[in-house]
């Protein structure tokens, strides 16, 4: 986020990691300004059924912000049943183009269980190499700590599981309350 907008705001670590046929996507529940926790159990990641196809999504960044993207993305999914890729590349180009929505400061991870994508503010739509995407305040640590974790034979959703716990004890801006959302592949 601007610092010169938001000065101190911090919060929110994505982590989704892909393996056995699934993709698991948490998203720990702290939102911090400067110093203090303003509040433990936010909600970062979201099921979406648009056209009957589920994707899951976790979101950085601010929540305003996030839930306007979120919503331009479902009714790409809707314009596009099934075609995650196009409607994310969709998302990016009218994020990066349109005048209201390059200003929208937020970061998204989005799966359907098959194709997993970092979308920014930028224009990229990244798919992410080693099946693990992260993003966030404590996303670097995350990330890490996966990579690490995807050398064992763990499921998805306990390398998930660990590499969040790892972060939530690294980072100051990242806590323990997890939601944790499992899409398989289609």
């Amino acid at each position: 986020m601007a610092d010169d907008k938001f000065p101190g705001w911090h919060g929110t670590t994505i982590l989704a990691v892909r393996r056995g046929g699934e993709v698991v996507v948490a998203g720990d529940g702290q939102v911090s300004l400067g110093q203090t926790v303003i509040k433990g159990t936010a909600r970062k990641v979201r099921r979406l059924s648009p056209g009957g196809h589920d994707v899951v999504c976790g979101f950085a960044g601010s929540t305003a912000d996030a839930f306007t993207l979120l919503e331009r993305l479902e009714k790409k999914l809707e314009a596009a049943p099934g075609q995650l890729a196009r409607a994310c590349v969709d998302l990016a180009k009218d994020w990066r183009m349109d005048k209201y929505l390059r200003n929208l400061e937020a970061m998204l991870i989005v799966t359907d269980g098959r194709e997993l994508y970092v979308i920014t503010g930028a224009g990229d739509v990244l798919e992410p190499e080693h099946d693990v995407a992260a993003i966030g305040s404590g996303g670097n640590f995350a990330l890490a700590a996966a990579r690490g974790l995807m050398e064992t034979d763990q499921t998805a959703e306990d390398v998930a599981r660990k590499a969040m716990a790892i972060a939530a004890s690294i980072c100051v801006y990242t806590n323990g309350n997890l939601t944790v959302e499992r899409i398989a592949a289609a």
